[in-house]
């Protein structure tokens, strides 16, 4: 068999193995017989708190996967990641923001918008995510400008980080929320979360894939993707919209966790080429099994408490960095 099949064999046997692991671990441990009759039974140790968060994780693994492997061949840069246009600096303000405005609301207008709900800090963080990538898109003078919008992004990331610290200082409560959020968190994720990540990554999927013979063009220069009459502007755009409505669902329901963009398509690159055909839907299951795996681990390295999950992926993907640039460098 070719290399690329025992990929998407190793894929396809990891994931099922990395959510029954996380079914598994935690304050109680179950057996797999244990785990099996929990979820026939509905028991809420399973059903309701282990069986949502595994498969948020998941859902977040996969469409961070799968939109770091869109930037990545959009932009024609293997240490590009989900965050490059400035998403988690705009969600992290979204946070803060959301944040501020939910301890300075009167009581019943608070309650009129639905504030110290599931909803409304998630909700400013996607707007904020969105805000950021657009903003980044008009300074560039649109989505032709590859360079510029990278640079846009940089500063636009930048100015955002510094509002946050403005809100954040305001208030130390605020600052420890906040700080939480920009750690990654699953430990909240329950069936509400998880239905808006899967629809999140039911938008965002087909479209990507859909869309995979223009980056294979892409791959061979702009120049020669027009000669092809791809309207690339336009391919571009959407491109750039869709991966940061994945982007963006992700860190609004779960934090920021980085490297998860960054490492999986990298590696799967190398394992099974470059072919976006297959590399975008093999980022999003090894996205889906490496989440899921951090988080298990998160919850065991040091029990009784949790590490947030972005503090693991970070360790984890970190090193992996480093050697990216050494490589690069090399």
């Amino acid at each position: 068999m070719s290399r690329r099949t025992w990929v998407w064999l190793g894929l396809f046997a990891l994931l099922p193995l990395a959510l029954l692991l996380g079914l598994s671990v935690g304050a109680v441990p179950l057996g797999l017989t244990q785990v099996l009759a929990g979820l026939a039974e509905r028991a809420p140790v399973v059903y309701e708190i282990r069986l949502p968060r595994v498969l948020g994780a998941a859902l977040v693994g996969a469409a961070l996967g799968l939109s770091g492997a869109a930037y990545q061949g959009l932009f024609k840069n293997p240490l590009a990641d989900p965050y490059l246009m400035g998403t988690a600096s705009g969600a992290a303000f979204g946070v803060a923001l959301a944040l501020s405005l939910e301890g300075d609301l009167s009581p019943a207008y608070a309650h009129w918008i639905g504030a110290g709900g599931g909803f409304f800090v998630p909700t400013f963080a996607f707007l904020g995510a969105l805000f950021a990538v657009t903003l980044a898109v008009v300074l560039a003078g649109g989505v032709g400008r590859t360079r510029d919008l990278i640079l846009a992004g940089v500063v636009v990331g930048s100015v955002l980080t510094g509002l946050t610290t403005y809100l954040m200082l305001r208030d130390a409560d605020r600052v420890r929320a906040v700080f939480a959020y920009t750690l990654g968190n699953l430990a909240f994720v329950g069936w509400p979360e998880v239905a808006r990540l899967a629809l999140y990554l039911a938008l965002s999927l087909p479209v990507l894939w859909g869309m995979a013979r223009v980056l294979n063009a892409v791959q061979l220069g702009e120049g020669v993707a027009r000669t092809l009459g791809l309207p690339l502007d336009l391919l571009k755009f959407v491109l750039i919209a869709t991966a940061t409505l994945a982007t963006a669902g992700a860190v609004a329901e779960a934090g920021i966790i980085g490297f998860v963009g960054l490492v999986v398509p990298h590696a799967l690159r190398r394992m099974g080429g470059g072919d976006y055909r297959y590399l975008l839907p093999a980022s999003a299951l090894g996205g889906a099994a490496l989440l899921v795996l951090a988080d298990t681990l998160a919850r065991v390295l040091v029990r009784p408490a949790e590490l947030p999950v972005g503090v693991v992926t970070t360790l984890l993907g970190g090193p992996f960095f480093l050697y990216l640039l050494w490589r690069m460098r090399a």
